[in-house]
């Protein structure tokens, strides 16, 4: 797809660094807020946590499907009111099979995309079933895509969105460490400009600050990256903080992605058919997951 055909140039955005609270209900509150000032800044979307509605060290296993519903409308009525496109991180029931999901919603407050997560940690399993798709969307025209977590380290789940399209990478992320390992990733390397990079697309990183219970702890570090892997904005790691900045979208080519596509050319068939398969499984999971909230 060429940049020059997305119906907007630039799109401002915003990640926001929570505190997970130990309550649903105050974490939307916290969400809430987050929204609110975004807005203020102008943002036309806002990325939250993993399982922002939720925290990530919490009892899945205690959570019900009405309370994880009653979370994600809420979530809708704020991007309705702020008329802003919101993805969140959630915890998410299908069939009363739990996902580790990103929710996204448009400025009217419509679901318009699920995204399970499929690379999940060890103790994702004890609770979350992995998802069967790569994320693509659109967010106001523009074709995105969205890695959770742990999936940082698998960049095919990032390469192949990108060359079905996609010029903007989501990833939702809620940091498990001791507070020492924590603070030794303060402003680490941690290989997301390379990302962004190499597949020339603009990378918004949105993660937990802090304590996560008992002695575990989230070092923070949200930030924005160009598509040139230049970093325009960049949270500390001790506090809750709202980053915004504009992204142009000329910028975003996926031209190493999409030349990726040519060449060698005895991959170029298999990688079409791989990004035609990939797009249509994206629509299809999503639908799938959202069918108990619509």
């Amino acid at each position: 797809m060429n940049p020059s055909s997305h119906p907007v140039s630039k799109l401002r955005v915003a990640a926001a660094q929570m505190r997970f609270a130990t309550r649903i209900e105050e974490n939307i509150e916290k969400i809430a807020h987050a929204v609110s000032q975004a807005k203020k800044r102008r943002a036309d979307v806002v990325l939250f946590p993993e399982c922002a509605t939720t925290g990530y060290n919490t009892d899945f296993a205690s959570l019900k499907p009405r309370q994880i519903c009653k979370a994600l409308q809420a979530v809708s009525k704020l991007a309705a009111k702020h008329q802003i496109n919101l993805l969140i991180g959630s915890p998410l029931f299908h069939k009363r099979k739990l996902y580790n999901a990103l929710l996204a919603f448009d400025r009217r407050g419509s679901p318009i995309h699920a995204y399970a997560k499929c690379q999940l940690t060890p103790a994702d399993t004890a609770h979350f079933i992995p998802g069967n798709a790569v994320a693509y969307f659109q967010l106001d025209g523009i074709p995105v895509t969205a890695i959770i977590c742990h999936e940082r380290r698998y960049p095919e789940l990032v390469r192949i969105p990108v060359m079905a399209g996609a010029r903007i990478i989501f990833h939702p992320n809620a940091g498990l460490d001791s507070r020492s390992t924590s603070k030794r990733k303060h402003k680490g390397k941690d290989g997301i400009a390379v990302r962004a990079f190499e597949n020339a697309a603009h990378y918004l990183f949105a993660n937990s600050v802090g304590p996560q219970g008992g002695d575990l702890w989230s070092a923070g570090d949200s930030k924005i990256v160009d598509a040139s892997g230049k970093t325009l904005e960049q949270a500390g790691n001790e506090k809750e903080e709202i980053i915004v900045a504009t992204l142009d979208l000329n910028q975003a080519t996926g031209k190493y992605a999409l030349d990726s596509l040519a060449h060698p050319r005895f991959l170029s068939k298999h990688w079409k058919t791989i990004v035609n398969d990939a797009k249509q499984q994206a629509a299809s999971e999503s639908a799938k997951l959202l069918s108990e909230l619509l």
